[in-house]
Parts: C-alpha cells; structure tokens; sequence
C-alpha cells in the first residue's frame, strides 16, 4: 500500500520537532539535497528562481554631448569631486560617474545629466 501526501503530512504532524529535525537530515542524506537548495528549486523541479529586483545601481556617463560645460556642473554636483576630477570623468566618457546608488537617486541624477545634455545609463 502506497502513502499518500496526507498521510506523510499527517505522519509529520503528529512528531516533535526533534523528530522533523531528524527526518529532514536523514531526507537530505537520502537524497543528496538540502532543504533550503529544495525551497530555492521550488516546485518546478529545478526551473529558474525567482528574480531579485535590482536595488543598487551605477551611474555611466556615455557622452558629453554639445553642452559640455553643464555637464562637467552635473557630475560636480552629483558626485561632489573637483572641477579637473570632473572634466577628466566627462573627458574620459564613457564612464562610471557614481556605483551603488539607490534607484531614486540614481534616476534623479541621471535626469539632471540628461538635462544638461549628456547621454547616460544605469546599470
């Protein structure tokens, strides 16, 4: 006679916790898994998980644009460095102006660039 699912749940509700402690090492032995490996598979047996949204996010300068000058402003303000630091990023484009922002700030600034006539993207 073969178990059911309800009858291992029930098996399993009826046992102390020691016991579930210890029937879900010997699982994990039996079967060369662990359980947090079998959470993260889910029930698709193995399909992609589930992904994480992006909370971190660095700002790339991709091109002056014609209004150099405001630009070499923007990244000033933004990322707080001197006036040769700053031409020296906006010359050197494409490059990472500021990494790790959150994803308001990283929006604002990049509108701010934008405005003042640079190409950017967040990555």
């Amino acid at each position: 006679m073969a178990l059911t699912k309800e009858d291992i749940i029930n098996a399993v509700a009826d046992m102390s916790v020691m016991e579930v402690a210890e029937l879900i090492e010997a699982m994990e032995e039996k079967f060369g898994v662990t359980a947090a490996a079998a959470v993260v598979a889910g029930p698709g047996g193995g399909e992609a998980a589930v992904e994480e949204e992006q909370t971190e996010f660095d700002l790339v300068l991709t091109g002056a644009g014609d209004k150099k000058v405001n630009v070499i402003k923007a990244v000033r303000e933004i990322t707080g460095l001197g006036l040769k630091e700053a031409k020296g990023a906006v010359d050197g484009a494409p490059a990472t102006i500021k990494e790790a922002m959150s994803k308001d700030d990283a929006e604002a600034a990049k509108t701010k660039l934008e405005e003042a006539g640079a190409s950017v993207e967040l990555k």
